[in-house]
């Protein structure tokens, strides 16, 4: 697009923040207020699963890990990353792209995730593999918001999606009605592998919108490895803890 055509549609629709609508300079970003108040993770934080971490004032922290990555002597992941803590003022930005049809957010949540993720892309990654949907609420939904993230991520970092390998062959009711134990069991053993010739020996990197207990993406790790990846890392655009 010429930059005279970009200015007049500017000047038609101008830019607006994702999160309030207020008219800004830039496509794809938030107002300085609402860019303000997104709690971005950063360090330190567990060096397994991104877990933040309140208080280790004093102690290196390059390598440490949380209780629960302690306790894990055969991790199921090499990485888990998320770009911001999932709370009152990244849920509304999350929700509006989940369920409302705000696809537009796409893009910006994926640089987030681009971000999010360079600890991944240091150690080496092959192929983005968003979170399956079952057909039946693909249908209703109208889009995968996983895969659209993983489109979008791909496009910024040239690492190639596939879409289709992975499946949600079992239909199981939102994780949100669920908490804990129940969650684990919704989603157990919901998803297997269509082609695992695709994975194997690949650095596979699983994209979802929000990791909460983490089962869903456990269990996708799960059927991957029946596939024998050389890794398996998880990349999410916000975390609950």
């Amino acid at each position: 697009m010429s930059g005279f055509l970009r200015k007049i549609i500017d000047l038609l629709l101008p830019p607006r923040c994702k999160k309030c609508g207020r008219i800004i300079g830039d496509d794809d970003s938030l107002c300085e207020t609402c860019f303000n108040q997104i709690n971005f993770i950063s360090a330190p934080y567990c060096s397994r699963c991104g877990r933040p971490f309140e208080d280790i004032s004093g102690l290196k922290h390059d390598h440490l890990l949380c209780p629960d990555c302690a306790r894990e002597k055969h991790p199921w992941f090499r990485f888990g990353r998320a770009a911001v803590h999932y709370d009152d003022f990244s849920k509304p930005l999350i929700i509006s792209f989940k369920f409302y049809d705000r696809t537009d957010h796409a893009l910006l949540l994926a640089k987030w995730l681009k971000i999010a993720g360079k600890d991944i892309w240091a150690a080496g990654a092959d192929m983005l593999v968003p979170v399956p949907l079952h057909y039946t609420r693909l249908i209703k939904r109208k889009y995968n918001q996983s895969a659209l993230l993983a489109k979008e991520l791909s496009k910024l970092t040239g690492i190639p999606v596939e879409y289709s390998a992975l499946v949600r062959h079992r239909r199981t009711r939102p994780q949100v009605e669920f908490s804990g134990k129940i969650r684990r069991r919704n989603v157990r053993g919901a998803f297997s592998v269509k082609h695992p010739q695709k994975f194997k020996g690949r650095r596979i990197v699983l994209i979802d919108d929000v990791m909460t207990t983490g089962s869903t993406l456990k269990e996708c790790a799960k059927a991957l490895r029946s596939a024998h990846p050389r890794s398996i890392d998880l990349l999410t655009v916000a975390r609950t803890t």
